[in-house]
C-alpha cells in the first residue's frame, strides 16, 4: 500500500474532510472508502464543516440510507458531532492549525484529538495528523510502539 497523500490544508473543510477519512476507514477496507469517497464528499456537503454541524436528525437518517456512502449510523452521528467540535475548536484558537500548534508533542496531540473527536483511534490519529502535514514520528517506529494497530490490521 502506498502511503497516504499529504497535503496543506487550505480551509477547515481541508482538516474536516482528512478525519472523516480517518474515521471511516477505521475496521474497514481503504479500498471501500477510497471508492465511495466521491459519494461522501456530496453527502457531507463538501466536507464544509458549518454545513455539517447544522445537520439534523433527518439528515442522520437520510445519510443512514444513502448508498452513496458507508452508512454506518454511529459514524454518520459522530462526523455530525465532530463537525461541531472542529468549528468550537477553529473559532476558540482562531483556526484549527493553530488549535493543533498549541499542543506540545505529538502523543499529547493525539490524546487531545482522541479526547475530542468520536470514533478516531491511535492509527486514525497517526493518519490525520501525516497527512495533513503535522510532525508524526516516522511510521516503522511508531508501529513497533503501538503492535495493536498492526494486529487489528491483520485480523480482516
Amino acid at each position: 500500500m502506498q502511503p497516504p497523500r499529504q497535503i496543506e490544508p487550505q480551509s477547515l473543510a481541508d482538516y474536516f474532510e482528512v478525519l472523516t477519512k480517518a474515521i471511516f476507514q477505521a475496521g474497514m477496507s481503504w479500498r471501500v472508502i477510497e471508492a465511495k469517497w466521491d459519494g461522501f464528499r456530496e453527502a457531507f456537503a463538501g466536507f464544509d464543516p458549518q454545513r455539517v454541524a447544522a445537520f439534523t436528525d433527518e439528515d442522520v437518517e437520510r445519510l443512514s440510507e444513502d448508498t452513496r456512502i458507508v452508512r454506518n449510523r454511529r459514524k454518520i452521528e459522530a462526523t455530525v458531532r465532530n463537525a461541531q467540535v472542529m468549528v468550537e475548536l477553529d473559532e476558540g484558537h482562531g483556526g484549527f492549525g493553530r488549535y493543533l500548534g498549541s499542543i506540545d508533542g505529538f502523543d499529547a496531540t493525539v490524546r487531545e484529538l482522541r479526547g475530542h473527536f468520536k470514533f478516531l483511534g491511535d492509527t486514525g490519529a497517526y493518519f490525520f495528523l501525516y497527512v495533513v502535514g503535522e510532525p508524526v514520528p516516522p511510521h516503522e517506529e511508531w508501529m513497533a510502539a503501538h503492535p495493536h494497530a498492526m494486529r487489528s490490521r491483520t485480523r480482516k
